[in-house]
């Protein structure tokens, strides 16, 4: 029997049209919308698990499946906060780090696959990205969801895995200080969230570096700057990379481009066309 979950997950699913999605589109489709096996890749679930939510035979999916659900099916803020309550769980509470992504944004990351594009929430935590950003930096999907944050990976090299690939060289002294004053403001605007500060006790205790720069009390956003990506199939790509914001979410949109013409625009249109990641 399709439970309520079940229900609004295939109506939700039968209304998103693939070309919202940045998944390629086949020239025959028996149905509108996404097929189930589109959506396990959008939310990063198995197509035999969306297939058994949505016929009401798995009936407990935790917090984490419903975030990834509602971010791959562009549900807006109401529609996500039903889909929690079908689920049998508490919407996400007002005051702590948001991870959804409205329609809009989810939107324009789909449409400009054809650049590096990376969604992250307020804590710098890796949310979505489009295959150009995969193919230059390594697949996100090979890391688990808790290690996909920015600063862990900045100040905890050794307990992160090697991703995103930039090189030492490539960054700028400034950009630690200026990720750590980001998180401060971050921390400002959300003291209660307990996950939050959770990281930045992590981080204070596992990393001299970030402590350093905490206790400064330094508060600024991160800015736009040029970056060197060491991919190992096309070498050193050097490109500019500027953080975007949406009105009305807290997230950060994170877009590398060169100019046109360049060597490293020629490096980026050769991986959009292999698809490489390694």
């Amino acid at each position: 029997m399709t439970s309520a979950f079940g229900a609004a997950v295939k109506t939700w699913r039968g209304r998103l049209s693939v070309a919202d999605t940045g998944l390629p589109a086949t020239a025959r489709r028996r149905a509108a919308g996404l097929r189930r096996e589109e959506l396990a890749s959008l939310a990063g679930l198995s197509v035999d698990y969306v297939v058994r939510l949505e016929q009401g035979r798995a009936r407990h999916p935790s917090p984490q499946v419903v975030a990834a659900l509602a971010r791959a099916l562009q549900l807006t803020d109401a529609e996500r906060d039903h889909l929690y309550r079908t689920a049998g769980l508490l919407p996400p509470a007002a005051g702590h780090v948001g991870t959804h992504i409205p329609p809009g944004v989810a939107r324009v990351a789909a449409r400009l696959g054809d650049v590096p594009l990376a969604v992250f929430s307020a804590d710098w935590t890796l949310l979505t990205w489009t295959p150009l950003w995969a193919s230059l930096f390594g697949d996100p999907a090979a890391v688990p969801p808790e290690e996909r944050n920015l600063l862990r990976v900045l100040f905890t090299p050794g307990e992160s895995p090697a991703w995103p690939r930039v090189t030492p060289a490539g960054v700028s002294e400034a950009l630690p200080a200026a990720f750590v004053a980001d998180l401060r403001a971050t921390a400002a605007a959300y003291p209660n969230d307990r996950r939050l500060a959770a990281l930045i006790a992590s981080l204070h205790t596992a990393s001299q570096e970030f402590a350093a720069l905490w206790d400064s009390g330094a508060v600024a956003a991160h800015a736009s700057e040029r970056k060197t990506i060491a991919h190992p199939v096309v070498g050193p790509v050097t490109l500019d990379c500027d953080v975007l914001t949406a009105h009305g979410c807290d997230l950060r949109i994170v877009v590398y481009t060169a100019p046109a013409g360049s060597p490293d625009a020629d490096k980026l249109d050769l991986l959009r066309v292999t698809g490489v990641s390694c």
